[in-house]
C-alpha cells in the first residue's frame, strides 16, 4: 500500500513543482486529470499527436522518480446534450489511449447519467421507485443508453489493455455498490470502481462493509473523508442540495482524511482493502471546504503516511 495524490488540487503548479512538493510529504504515486471535470492542468491529450512533448513528460516522471496509479477523466459520456456527451465520451476514450501509452492500467471516469427520454435537455437521477413513472425512466435509461455505451466502451478499453474504474458517485447511474455490481454483471471485468469512501459516507453505506461486497472489483481507491452533522441531517437528509461552502448548514461535508473519522476508522479501511485483495494507492483528493489546498494536502499526507506500510517482509517469522 502507498499513498497518492490527485493533481487537481495543485493545479495552479507545474507539473515538476508539483513532484518537488510531493518528494517533500514523502509521496513519488501521482493520479492525474486528464480532461473533464477534473480538467488537464498536468497531463495533455494532445500529447498522442506529439512525440517530442510525451517524451519531455517522461522525462519530468524519471527525473523525478514519479509513477501514475490512474489517469482521470470523470465526465458524463451519456448527457442528453448530443454535444456534450459526445465530448466527455472523446475524453475518455482518448485517455485510455494515453494510458496505453503510458503503461498507466487503470482509467477512473464516472458512470454518466442520461435524461428521461431522447428528448431531454438535462440528466434526471432517480431516487425512488414511485410513482412508477421513475422505474420506467431508470429502465429506459439501462436498456437503452447505460448498457450500450458502456458494453462498447468497455470493450474498447479492454483492447487497449486498460481497465475503467468508476468512481461511485451520488448524481450518475452508477452511485452505489449494488449498481456497480450492476454495470460490472452487463458490461464484464473490464469494470471496476474507483472506491472513494467519503461518497458512501453521506448515503449511510459503511465503506468497510462495502469493501466486502466489491473485493475484486475495486481498481483504485481515494482517500478523502466526510464529516456528517446529525444536528443538521434531522433537517436536511442525506440528499442535502445546498453549497458544498454552507458547511454550517448542510447535512454533511466532505473532509480532509481523519478530520471526519480518525486512524482507527481508517486503520480498519486500509486493513480490509488489503484483507479483500487491494494493496495499492490511497490517491489523496483534497474537497475540504474548510482547509485550505495546502492545509489539506499537508495533513493528509502526514496522517496516512503514518499508517501506510509500503513494503511488507517476503515471509512471517513463523514460516
Amino acid at each position: 500500500m502507498r499513498v497518492g495524490v490527485f493533481t487537481p488540487l495543485l493545479s495552479q503548479l507545474a507539473l515538476p513543482a508539483v513532484l518537488e512538493k510531493l518528494r517533500g510529504l514523502k509521496i513519488d504515486t501521482i493520479e492525474l486529470g486528464a480532461g473533464n471535470y477534473p480538467g488537464d492542468a498536468h497531463c495533455k491529450l494532445s500529447m498522442l499527436d506529439n512525440p517530442s512533448a510525451l517524451a519531455d513528460f517522461r522525462q519530468i516522471l524519471a527525473d523525478h522518480g514519479a509513477s501514475i496509479s490512474a489517469l482521470s477523466c470523470h465526465g458524463n459520456p451519456l448527457h442528453p446534450d448530443t454535444a456534450r456527451a459526445r465530448h466527455d465520451a472523446e475524453v475518455s476514450r482518448k485517455t485510455i489511449l494515453l494510458a496505453e501509452t503510458l503503461g498507466v492500467p487503470t482509467v477512473v471516469d464516472f458512470s454518466g447519467c442520461p435524461g428521461d427520454s431522447l428528448t431531454a435537455k438535462a440528466p434526471n437521477w432517480i431516487t425512488c421507485p414511485w410513482p412508477p413513472d421513475y422505474l420506467e425512466v431508470l429502465e429506459w435509461q439501462w436498456n437503452e443508453v447505460v448498457a450500450p455505451y458502456w458494453i462498447g466502451h468497455t470493450k474498447f478499453a479492454a483492447d487497449h489493455g486498460v481497465r475503467v474504474a468508476l468512481e461511485m458517485h451520488p448524481g450518475f447511474v452508477v452511485y452505489s455498490p449494488e449498481t456497480l455490481l450492476k454495470l460490472r454483471s452487463i458490461v464484464g471485468l473490464a469494470v471496476g470502481c474507483n472506491f472513494d469512501p467519503s461518497h458512501l459516507f453521506w448515503q449511510n453505506i459503511d465503506p468497510i462493509a462495502a469493501v466486502r461486497v466489491l473485493g475484486e472489483a475495486i481498481f483504485h481507491v481515494h482517500a478523502k473523508d466526510t464529516q456528517l452533522y446529525p444536528a443538521n441531517l434531522s433537517r436536511t437528509g442525506v440528499l442535502d442540495t445546498k453549497p458544498y461552502t454552507d458547511e454550517r448548514h448542510r447535512g454533511w461535508i466532505f473532509r480532509t482524511c481523519g478530520y471526519g473519522h480518525g486512524a482507527e476508522w481508517w486503520k480498519e479501511f486500509i486493513s480490509t482493502l488489503r484483507m479483500f485483495g487491494y494493496d495499492s494507492v490511497l490517491s489523496i483528493e483534497h474537497e475540504d471546504s474548510l482547509l485550505s489546498a495546502e492545509e489539506g494536502l499537508t495533513k493528509a499526507a502526514a496522517f496516512l503516511n503514518d499508517l501506510v506500510v509500503r513494503e511488507q517482509p517476503d515471509t512471517a517469522w513463523w514460516t
